[in-house]
């Protein structure tokens, strides 16, 4: 609690936030100068939705949304994958970002989230671009790694999903992936608990995934198929460039 006089840092106003900067004011800045006037109304319809939900932690932020476009957009991405999908802000994003005959095949084990976003994907005029698919991804990937037409189909691939199984998801997804083609692997900082004391007090869950976290980290830094680039963006996002 402050002393008399002295006044509170502000706090993020974006729900949902992740953000590792160390000032929530020039986060703030960032958002409110660079983010939210370049925003597409359908995405900031759809972020002002999940807001609403009780799981609105789960949501991508908004610079990171503003990130995923670009990056796509840059790579000329076309046929994409989504791993953990919720109410569906970083899939409008890349759908936003894709050509009219972009495709992503969309996996999450919880429909009713995704159909939330559906009714304002839909009005956006994007909806014809996302193949959703409601189950465990692992199943699928495997019968995908078995098919070598889908070997190298992917240019880009975003992961945000059970962060237990994301060693065995980039196992999959690295044969899937084309040479110079990009994995996104979100929240490989992981609240900032990655650095944190062994007895410093975290939220069960952050402690549960921490140690999966520290292990993707390690064997993305020494996997010579990807060249890395580990981003203080939201909650940390992870760029792998399939290289071999």
């Amino acid at each position: 609690m402050a002393a008399t006089g002295e006044t509170q840092p502000a706090k993020h106003q974006e729900v949902g936030h992740k953000s590792l900067l160390q000032s929530d004011a020039l986060y703030q800045y960032i958002l409110e100068t660079s983010v939210y006037p370049r925003e597409p109304q359908p995405m900031k319809e759809l972020r002002e939705v999940t807001a609403k939900h009780p799981w609105n932690l789960m949501t991508t932020s908004a610079d990171e949304g503003q990130f995923l476009n670009l990056l796509l957009k840059l790579i000329n991405a076309k046929n994409t994958m989504e791993i953990g999908v919720y109410t569906g802000y970083s899939l409008l994003s890349t759908a936003l970002a894709l050509p009219e005959d972009g495709k992503i095949l969309a996996l999450d084990i919880n429909r009713e989230n995704y159909e939330i976003g559906l009714p304002i994907i839909e009005k956006a005029g994007v909806a014809h671009k996302i193949d959703f698919r409601e189950g465990p991804a692992l199943p699928l990937l495997d019968q995908m790694v078995e098919d070598e037409k889908c070997h190298g189909s992917f240019d880009f691939i975003f992961v945000d999903a059970d962060k237990d199984n994301y060693l065995n998801y980039h196992k999959r997804l690295i044969d899937l992936v084309k040479i110079g083609g990009v994995i996104g692997y979100d929240n490989t900082l992981w609240n900032g608990s990655l650095v944190a004391p062994p007895d410093a007090p975290l939220r069960k869950y952050v402690r549960y995934y921490r140690d999966f976290v520290l292990e993707l980290n390690k064997a993305l830094a020494v996997d010579p198929r990807v060249e890395i680039c580990q981003l203080p963006v939201g909650d940390g996002i992870t760029l792998c460039r399939r290289i071999s």
